[in-house]
């Protein structure tokens, strides 16, 4: 029941904060992919691990534990959601906000390349990387 009130606040939380002014995402969605991945290892990794999904043991012993951000959950928030999260963070957890250290347009970075991460992190896709 506490896991459910607590997801459930949050989902409202940031639905109802991410309609605020959002600035617009750049255009070129290959270059936000890349400059996102290069972030995503210097920003995100540390926890949620290089793939999103196994997480690191910083990440594990966080409580609540840091989000698989190739779950469905996580798959299912909007862009602006997720750029909301990203530039906010999540109070009463492990998630920082990026807003006071990286620009929106970083931000949109990391946003499109975690929208990759279900295609990278599968199976298939890893045995054909190097």
């Amino acid at each position: 029941m506490e896991n459910y009130l607590a997801t459930s606040a949050r989902h409202l939380l940031v639905r109802r904060g991410s309609r605020e002014a959002i600035p617009p995402a750049p255009a070129n969605l290959a270059a936000s992919i890349e400059e996102g991945d290069k972030l995503y290892g210097t920003e995100c990794a540390a926890c949620h691990g290089l793939d999103g999904h196994k997480l690191t043991d910083f990440g594990r012993w966080m409580y609540p534990r840091a989000a698989d951000l190739t779950s469905r959950e996580v798959q299912q928030y909007s862009d602006r959601e997720l750029f909301w999260i990203l530039r906010n963070g999540i109070r009463l957890s492990g998630m920082p906000a990026f807003g006071n250290v990286e620009t929106d347009e970083h931000i949109w970075n990391l946003v499109h390349f975690v929208r990759t991460l279900p295609a990278s992190a599968s199976p298939k896709n890893a045995e054909a990387t190097p």
